[in-house]
């Protein structure tokens, strides 16, 4: 399937409607609407609208679905999510190469997804027999135990930037612990959702997983549902306020992995060039920068500022930017035309309230690339905290550049945002990194390097989540405590 022209290849997937116990149906309100492909406006493929009714239909086939799930053998239900990460790894070139094409995404990064659900399933069906109680006894005739029961009906909703990766991913957890999940699949890049429904309909009982495509009007009855007591939200912290308000009405369970502002702070004993790459490969530029733990904000301090600021547009002004299918090229366009105006705005007031711009803020002259959503990354030096580019979450290929000499003034510019979700440091000297990572106000921290390993907590703290994920306590945050007090 892949590409190497300019022809975007066939998908060759028409979606079948929502799915719903198992079955395929239309929205009860018979809307439907369009997704496009973002490198070039072309048409993709319209799906359901859903409404209230359907997701009444959906929790109500959850619900059903849920006595036989949760009650099953643990190893036999391990042995349904290792047969579906199997089945994901069998079609990881279609699922890639659909969000590709649907998110705009580089075809790599989409691919790597698909491997890092298919881990994720098998993680958490590794776990399975670790969810477990704790006994104890203060005298004898007496046993006090705890039981861990899972929630029932579990809603997911999901962003546009890993499409296919949280549907499934962030579905694991929550079955492992023997619920049942419905997905609000990402309005913007919906169609790997439903591809993914359709290997739940050849592998899951009905009902065990069901996925939603829709607007706002499907999240928020799915949150305030009043059999839906647990919900688990990939997002932006705007949405995860109005999600949170909606939730507390019903005091309904719910954990967010929410936006960040994400600085990586960078010593003057830092070699330049290590400095400039993980700064650039903390940005997610495969994803265009549309990750909410890319590291925008470069803190570095003034005897390395130019150096690093050198090295930094060397490495941006190489990356390949083009049609994502096109296997070497990194940077595809922005998820939609909504983005692309937001992030031009960014770029604009950056220049208005006075960053310097080094380089990118425009689109390719490429003929190929005129009709899609395509931004050139883009460096700003001379940021201010007070810059609107420096203090809120842009969600696309643009970094800004602040220059420090006192270490707790930088310490409060690192700090100085509702944002807490990650943080980079980059320096020799262990003393001032282990204190660095203290201090600093963030979930995650990296120390010379990047990425993230399937089984560390990830979250994010202040306003940029509540609770942590991939790893044994998201297992856990699936279940809830009963306590058994009994004598004899």
């Amino acid at each position: 399937m892949i590409s190497e022209n300019n022809n975007a290849p066939v998908l060759g997937f028409t979606p079948k409607g929502l799915f719903i116990d198992g079955k395929w149906e239309e929205s009860e309100n018979g809307k439907r609407f369009e997704t496009i492909n973002p490198s070039n406006q072309q048409y993709l493929g319209d799906v359901p609208l859903a409404d209230e009714k359907d997701v009444n239909k959906a929790v109500n086939a959850a619900k059903k679905a849920f006595p036989d799930w949760s009650r099953m053998p643990i190893r036999e239900r391990a042995g349904f999510l290792i047969n579906l990460a199997d089945r994901l790894m069998d079609n990881i070139d279609e699922l890639g190469m659909m969000d590709c094409i649907d998110s705009g995404n580089a075809l790599s990064g989409m691919k790597g997804d698909v491997n890092w659900s298919s881990d994720s399933l098998k993680f958490f069906a590794g776990l399975i027999t670790e969810i477990k109680g704790q006994t104890h006894s203060e005298k004898s005739g007496h046993l006090n135990f705890t039981r861990r029961h899972p929630y029932g009906v579990v809603a997911k909703i999901n962003p546009f930037n890993h499409p296919l990766r949280f549907c499934a991913e962030k579905s694991a957890a929550a079955l492992a612990a023997g619920n049942t999940v419905i997905v609000k699949a990402s309005e913007q890049a919906p169609l790997s959702s439903l591809r993914f429904a359709e290997i739940c309909e050849e592998v899951l009982p009905p009902g065990v997983v069901n996925v939603l495509t829709g607007d706002k009007i499907c999240g928020d009855a799915m949150v305030r549902h009043p059999d839906v007591r647990r919900v688990g939200v990939v997002g932006s912290v705007p949405t995860g306020k109005i999600i949170a308000k909606a939730a507390a009405e019903d005091l309904t369970h719910v954990t967010f992995e929410l936006g960040g502002k994400n600085p990586i702070i960078i010593f003057p004993d830092a070699n330049p060039k290590q400095a400039a790459s993980y700064a650039v490969k903390g940005m997610n530029m495969n994803r265009q920068g549309q990750s909410c733990s890319s590291t925008s904000r470069v803190i570095v301090h003034q005897d390395l500022h130019d150096a690093v600021l050198e090295e930094m547009v060397q490495l941006v002004e190489q990356l390949p930017v083009g049609l994502p299918w096109i296997e070497k090229n990194e940077l595809g366009p922005v998820v939609s035309e909504i983005q692309y105006k937001k992030i031009k705005e960014f770029i604009s007031s950056a220049q208005k309230e006075g960053a310097k711009l080094i380089t990118g803020g425009s689109s390719p002259e490429e003929e190929e690339l005129k009709n899609g959503f395509f931004i050139q990354p883009t460096i700003f030096d001379q940021v201010q905290p007070e810059m609107k580019i420096g203090r809120e979450e842009i969600f696309g290929p643009v970094m800004s550049v602040f220059k420090w000499d006192d270490y707790e003034k930088m310490l409060s510019v690192a700090n100085g945002l509702d944002y807490g979700l990650t943080a980079m440091i980059i320096t020799d000297d262990l003393k001032l990194a282990m204190e660095t990572a203290e201090r600093v106000e963030a979930g995650y921290v990296w120390i010379n390097s990047t990425g993230r390993y399937l089984g560390a907590p990830y979250g994010g703290w202040k306003a940029s989540g509540i609770g942590q994920e991939e790893c044994f306590e998201e297992l856990m945050s699936y279940t809830q405590i009963k306590n058994v007090n009994m004598r004899w």
